[in-house]
């Protein structure tokens, strides 16, 4: 499945697509080290400047691909999901989103991550963790309540409740939202090329400044976070949540993906 991560690199922009429309972009085990290899590859080409990454312009990510989690979870520090954490947390080049459709679950909290997040106005952002017998995930747990207080954080991740693209830019979980997807992906475009116009050691070295500060705390609710996903995923309450879940996407039509 690796061939559902696009590669484009052009002009020192390199983008990466999630390219699997026919289940709303759902993320596998092998698109996530895909991700992640491309990631961790790109931080260490000299020809990759900035960083887009997008599912195109009609959905961004509906979340874990639900048979192939259900049937490969997690279950350890270095799983593919977390790997793809890593690599994202790790990066030392611009990395913009460009959000079109659905953000679900980690969709959205890798928006936590970007330093550009462009989005369309019917963006839907939902992080669903606790609805389904599980925890937040990649930092949310610290991030969320820091950028947006604890009311709004608590609405989120303890209720579920989901987002628009306006309402995501209102919060400050995103910096611009556009009619339709077209829009969205040229304004991460226009963006990408304003940044490599940048001094490079001087763009890379403020967001050094700016990331460092908080990185020992994140990465220790990275490890935190991920040690507690994995034991939730045991549990009854997450078992009955997923399973009922996958059975109401059989019922309909083939599981296109979760909402973790």
């Amino acid at each position: 499945m690796t061939d559902l991560i696009k590669q484009e690199l052009n002009d020192g922009v390199l983008t990466l697509t999630i390219d699997r429309p026919d289940k709303l972009n759902a993320l596998t085990n092998a698109m996530y080290m895909r991700l992640a290899d491309l990631l961790f590859a790109a931080d260490e080409n000299d020809e990759v400047r900035v960083i887009i990454v997008t599912g195109g312009p009609n959905c961004f990510t509906s979340g874990n691909d639900l048979v192939d989690f259900l049937k490969e979870p997690p279950t350890h520090l270095d799983s593919p999901a977390f790997r793809f954490m890593r690599a994202v947390t790790h990066l030392q080049k611009p990395l913009i989103a460009a959000v079109c459709g659905a953000a679900i679950g980690i969709g959205t909290t890798l928006l936590l991550h970007c330093d550009q997040v462009l989005v369309t106005r019917n963006a839907k952002l939902r992080t669903p963790f606790v609805n389904l017998g599980l925890c937040p995930e990649f930092g949310a747990s610290l991030l969320l309540p820091r950028l947006l207080g604890q009311a709004r954080a608590r609405r989120l991740l303890l209720l579920g409740d989901g987002l628009d693209g306006a309402q995501a830019v209102e919060w400050g979980l995103a910096n611009e939202a556009f009619d339709d997807g077209e829009q969205c992906l040229a304004a991460a475009r226009k963006i990408a090329q304003r940044l490599l116009a940048m001094p490079q050691q001087a763009l890379r070295q403020s967001r050094h400044l700016m990331k460092q500060p908080g990185m020992e705390e994140l990465q220790a609710t990275l490890r935190e976070e991920n040690t507690l996903f994995i034991q939730r995923l045991n549990s009854d309450e997450a078992k009955t949540a997923l399973n009922a879940l996958l059975n109401r996407s059989t019922d309909k039509n083939p599981p296109k993906g979760n909402q973790p």
